[in-house]
């Protein structure tokens, strides 16, 4: 059985997104089944597959996950090969603690600023509680760079979980023309060049604005 990854627009949906970039690292095949966000019967088709009623959900042939940490860790498990996590102990630490505190904070960034691959418009004012968790994620990217990322342009050097947390952060950044430190230029840039993130980006653009 291959894998099935239940999935929200990919617009909107920053959780899809995480899960999606998790699949792609293992390079395994896997099918897709997008659910539309904000309509009459979402709720509905999703309990269809997911006791959570959210999305993203990977079916199994030992059953379903219905979290995205919980899906990034499971296919770090059942792919070693695949480096969803820095090989090493402690910058794997170091990364679940960065996919941890993305899965738990960042609130009010992704209040003010939700995802949306269609927008290309700065807020009229930032407000203060979003400016202080994203100086919070300015020194986390930089921390990341400077003390693990030698082997590349990703926060660990190579692409992992890490990034596919920190994806949807990016393109909030770009879609709402936040001012970024240099460092977060050059990391944002590095998502949108990434191949698995650039075939996802440009689904995005093919659909439909929801009603």
């Amino acid at each position: 059985m291959a894998l099935h990854l239940v999935i929200g627009d990919k617009t909107y949906s920053s959780w899809s997104l995480r899960a999606a970039l998790a699949l792609e690292l293992t390079g395994a095949p896997y099918t897709e089944q997008l659910i539309r966000l904000n309509q009459p019967d979402t709720r509905a088709q999703i309990l269809v597959h997911s006791p959570t009623g959210k999305v993203p959900l990977l079916v199994t042939e030992e059953g379903s996950i219905w979290d995205s940490l919980a899906i990034g860790e499971y296919l770090a498990e059942r792919f070693p090969e695949a480096p969803l996590w820095p090989r090493d102990r402690y910058p794997r630490a170091v990364a679940r603690s960065v996919c941890a505190e993305m899965h738990s904070a960042f609130v009010a960034l992704r209040s003010h600023l939700p995802m949306d691959l269609k927008r290309d418009q700065a807020l009229a004012e930032v407000p203060s509680e979003v400016q202080v968790e994203l100086q919070r994620l300015f020194a986390l990217w930089a921390d990341c760079r400077a003390r693990f990322g030698q082997g590349g342009p990703f926060l660990f050097g190579l692409p992992s979980l890490a990034d596919a947390f920190f994806a949807p952060v990016a393109t909030r950044l770009r879609s709402y023309r936040v001012a970024l430190p240099s460092e977060a230029v050059a990391y944002v840039e590095t998502i949108y060049q990434w191949p698995a993130f650039q075939r996802w980006y440009r689904a995005a653009q093919d659909e439909d604005a929801i009603a």
